[in-house]
């Protein structure tokens, strides 16, 4: 049997590595998620330093975290990893679109192809968010350019229609990125014809005041003439 306790001591060894690359890889992701997190706070507070600072470290985060599983694909593909990579994305992509900047491949991003997609449904969250922000402040062409992004990254979406074990539930977060385009178009409208409503009322109310005005010039010249200051020519 002393074969069989060399057996179970190397078996231990791989567990005990394992367990600490877990236990790194962990660590890592929770780091990865908040930098990403404060990435996009910095981009809608139209923070540019804040934003480049924590996209740099969420780089190299993301970096060490590929390379610390590099010997234990199971760990990369665990759901906490790819989650972190999948707020990666959408935080590179998210501050991409917003700054207006070409947008980042998978293989540039060092992500699998199914936590790219899943990434950046994701973004229309977030271009929902900095749309209702702009709106705030009325009407504007720059929420229609976001809204008309998060339409073409939907007709992305939809063509991958492929099962849910290949594209890690890619499905339900095309659904759910179609519902919130649909309200975000609802709002945009409301916001035009609010800004629409507002321009009419402000011409009537000129024109009212205008029309008031001639009126009580009238009135004047005709009180004039009654009492005679006013010599007809």
């Amino acid at each position: 049997m002393q074969k069989l306790e060399s057996i179970a001591e190397q078996i231990r060894k791989d567990f005990d590595a394992q367990t600490t690359a877990r236990d790194n890889a962990l660590a890592k992701a929770r780091q990865l998620t908040r930098a990403c997190s404060l990435a996009i706070r910095a981009v809608h507070r139209d923070d540019a330093e804040g934003m480049n600072t924590n996209l740099q470290e969420a780089s190299e985060l993301a970096n060490t975290l590929r390379d610390s599983l590099k010997n234990y694909p199971d760990l990369f593909y665990a759901g906490y990893t790819q989650d972190a990579l999948k707020e990666f994305v959408e935080a590179n992509i998210t501050c991409a679109l917003i700054r207006n900047q070409p947008l980042q491949t998978p293989v540039e991003l060092g992500v699998e192809p199914a936590t790219y997609l899943n990434g950046l449904a994701e973004v229309i969250g977030e271009l929902r968010r900095r749309t209702l922000d702009i709106l705030r402040h009325g009407y504007s062409e720059e929420a229609e350019r976001l809204l008309g992004i998060m339409d073409e990254i939907y007709s992305i979406l939809v063509t991958m229609d492929y099962p849910d074990a290949i594209t890690n539930g890619l499905r339900r977060q095309t659904d759910v990125a179609r519902s919130i385009i649909e309200k975000t178009r609802g709002d945009i409208t409301f916001s035009l014809r609010g800004e629409h409503l507002e321009q009419s009322i402000s011409a009537l109310l000129k024109q009212m005041n205008s029309n008031q005005v001639d009126g009580q010039e009238s009135d004047a010249l005709s009180q004039s003439k009654r009492s005679g200051n006013v010599v007809e020519p």
